[in-house]
This record gives C-alpha cells, structure tokens and sequence, in this order.
C-alpha cells in the first residue's frame, strides 16, 4: 500500500514537473531558432554586422524585463499565473517574428520573445522548486534545462529541414518565417496544460490559504512529510515579515544574494550562449556551407539533451559544488582546445571535426554543471517571502551579461579572431572553478527553509 501510494505521489510530481517545464523547451526553442534563420534574415533585410549582433543581443534586453515582471508578479499574483502569461507572451511572439515587414518589426517581436524567455525562466525553475521534495529538488529543478535542450534541439531540427529542402533564395525569402512561426505550437500547448498544475503550495501559504497548501503538499508528500514541512513553511514566512530591500540587506541573504548574482553571471560567460546563438557561423568558418553547418548544430543539441540527463541523476548525488566546480575546469580544456585549432588558421577536413568535437566537449562539460545547476542554486537559495524578487534580480543579471555576450562576441570574432576569444572565455571558466570550490556552499539534499536557515547563520557569524 506504501510502496503504491509513494508511486501515485511520485507520478504527480511528474506530471507537474513536465508540464511546467514545457516552459524550459519554449525557452530553449526561442532562443535556439536564431542560429538558423540569423543567415537568411540577416540576408533579406541586408543588415550589417553591429545590427545582427543587435538583433540577437536585444532578446536579453527583453528577457530582463520578463524577469523583473515575472519576479514580482509572482510574488503578489503567484507562480502559476505568470506561467500562463509566458505562454501568451511566446505565442505572439512567434507570430511577431514570422510576419515581420520589417527589421523594426522583428526586434520587437525578439524583445516581445525575451519578455516571454524572462518570464519563463524566472518562474519555471522557482516553481518546480517550491513543489518539489528536498532529496530530488536538484534533479526535478533539472529538468528545466532538459527541457531547454529539447526545445533548443527540436528547433535545430526543424531550422534544417527547412534549410535543407528549399533553395537559398526561398530560404532568405521566406524560410526563416516558418522557422519562426514554429514556435507557435509548443507555445499554444504549455499554454493549454498550465492550467492543470497546481499554485506553489508555498505561496499559498503565504497568502494564508493554508488548507489549500496542505492539500497539495499531501498529494506530494504524502500526510506526514506535509504536516511537516507546512509548518517549517509557515514558521520561515512569519519570521520574514520586512520589506524587499530590508530583507534583501539582511547579512544572510545579503551573502545569498552575491552568490546568486555571481553564479548568474558565470554560467553566461561560459560562451555557452555565443557558441549556441553563433553555431552556424562558427562552423561556416572553417570552410563547411550553410546548410551543412545547421546540421552539424544539431549535433550540438543531441549533446546538450544526453548530459543533462546525466547532470540530473548526479546532481542529487554528487551535490552541486563538485559538478560546477568539475564542469567550470573542463570547459576551460575545451575553450583551450578550440583556441588552438582556431590559431592553427589551417582548415580542412580533420580540422573541422576536431572543432566540432571541441564545441560538443564545451557544450557536454557545460550542461553537466553550470547549464543546470546555475538555475538550481538561484531557485533554492532565497526565502519564500522574496523568493520570486530576489530570483528575478539574478536572472536579470544573467541575461544582461548574455546580452554583452551575444552583443559583443561576432565583433570578437571578426576584430580579435576566435582563437583570443576562445581564450578569453576559458580565463572565466578558470574563474568560475575557483568560485565553486571556495565560495559556493553546498545545498544539497536540505529542504528549502532549512537552506535559509543556514545563510541566516552564516550572516550572525
């Protein structure tokens, strides 16, 4: 009876955490659809380079703003309903971007799809966080970037049959709409199933609807465990009664909130984001054509879905200090490994694979650390009181380093080559290994109220 019953809770939670990271696969297929229709737009509307670095740069833009809207409309609104104007947010968007008349056209729509990415990626990872129970947190939390890497795949997918079923010309004509106007889809569905998820349980306590809060953290939990934790919950929002910025200046999540900040903007100067947004144009440099270079970025994709299914059975596991700091060191080998072959300046055949293989080995090293766990360690580290605030001032930061990333890196390449630019992304992952090691705390396997706990005590010492 307990082995069925612990089944019936565990599928719920499942079921929750699909639907909810179908935000996660939006997020991934907005932001990955660029590396395929950036060649033909760019073409049609004959943008010089500083406007396409702009065109792509200007979704962070966007993106900040989602995040600042999501994160205090959650807290006075709750998770739920922010999530179904995400999905609004990234239909219109997409239909936006495909009937675009003009490049004036389309950075709105790419501003529209960042408040929709903003929105999504503030509020799916703090949602799965607050329903989900401790000792699997990390891997449910996870399955957010699973599901960013599926949404980035399928894009990859569909940017190269489209590519590679129609000629150049239709393709610059009208092939990068459709590639746009495919993210229509995924966008009409999680905004139809986030109507079946519950509210946080955790906001509704806050709000004071506490029976409604247990029930879900019953269908969870199960009786015992619930009882529990609505208490602990109850007891952390009771003792956290002040304003944002008050709370925000509070020496234990003062220090949280620098953590926060700096893991935020770490997992963007990985190169990540350059490598993902620029694929095209990366592996176009070596010799290889268009069309054969989409279909070399799907490989990319089928990377990033494969290790982050491997990063959300450890991340429980091995805990999330080991993995950054492990996967901060290998991008460095990688990053390193690909600023040589670019320096060779000699491209041929074996030149080619050995770069694709070092960008698969930045993107694997990536995802099986930082890809994941920066969204962890930002959804677990902050009261419930300001939770949905305070995350969204760390996603702010991720996505406005994002932005000079992707604003800054076709420039790095065109001016300063991308052997030094290469190089110049494995120095931060130097530094990003260093501040897993002996800044980052372990959060691991501890329950939400007991992670505020400790930064409070880290504070008073």
């Amino acid at each position: 009876m307990s082995i069925k019953k612990n089944n019936t809770e565990l599928s719920y939670m499942i079921l929750i955490t699909v639907i909810a990271a179908l935000g996660g696969t939006l997020f991934g297929y907005d932001q990955g659809v660029i590396s395929g229709a950036l060649n033909f737009f760019s073409a049609h509307f004959k943008l010089s380079q500083a406007t396409v670095g702009f065109v792509s740069g200007v979704l962070a833009l966007g993106a900040m703003a989602g995040c600042l809207l999501a994160g205090f409309a959650s807290d006075r609104l709750g998770r739920k309903k922010i999530m179904l104007c995400a999905g609004i947010s990234f239909t219109l968007s997409s239909l936006i971007l495909a009937i675009s008349p003009s490049v004036e056209i389309l950075i709105v729509g790419r501003i529209l799809s960042g408040v929709a990415i903003g929105m999504a990626s503030t509020i799916v990872p703090l949602y799965i966080s607050e329903v989900a129970p401790a000792k699997i947190r990390g891997t449910l939390v996870s399955a957010n970037q699973l599901a960013f890497a599926i949404g980035m795949t399928s894009v990859f997918i569909v940017n190269a049959i489209i590519a590679n079923t129609h000629s150049i010309g239709f393709n610059v004509l009208l092939g990068w709409r459709f590639m746009f106007a495919s993210g229509m889809v995924p966008a009409v569905i999680f905004f139809g199933l986030s109507f079946i998820i519950p509210e946080s349980p955790r906001f509704l306590i806050k709000i004071g609807k506490d029976a409604q809060a247990l029930s879900i953290l019953t269908r969870i939990n199960g009786d015992e465990i619930a009882k529990k934790e609505s208490l602990e919950i109850k007891k952390s929002i009771s003792s956290s009664k002040k304003g944002l910025i008050s709370e925000l200046a509070a020496p234990g999540i003062r220090y949280a909130f620098l953590i926060a900040i700096l893991a935020a903007v770490f997992q963007q100067l990985t190169g990540t984001i350059a490598v993902g947004y620029y694929a095209p144009t990366i592996f176009k440099m070596t010799g290889v054509g268009i069309n054969a270079s989409l279909i070399e970025t799907i490989g990319i994709g089928v990377v990033k879905i494969i290790f982050v299914a491997i990063f959300m059975f450890y991340i429980d596991k091995i805990g999330r200090k080991k993995l950054l700091r492990n996967g901060a060191y290998a991008m460095v080998v990688a990053l390193l490994f690909l600023s040589f072959l670019f320096h060779l300046g000699k491209f041929n055949n074996v030149i080619d694979i050995l770069i694709l293989l070092g960008v698969l080995a930045h993107t694997a090293a990536y995802e099986l650390s930082w890809g994941g766990g920066a969204w962890v360690i930002l959804s677990e580290i902050f009261p419930t009181s300001i939770r949905g605030r305070a995350l969204s001032f760390s996603s702010m930061a991720m996505f406005l380093t994002s932005y000079f990333v992707t604003q800054f890196f076709p420039i790095m390449l065109s001016k300063i080559g991308a052997s030094l630019t290469f190089g110049i992304f494995a120095l931060f992952c130097v530094l990003m290994g260093l501040f897993a090691s002996i800044i980052l705390p372990e959060t691991t396997g501890k329950s939400l109220e007991q992670i505020e706990l400790d930064f409070k005590v880290k504070g008073m010492n």
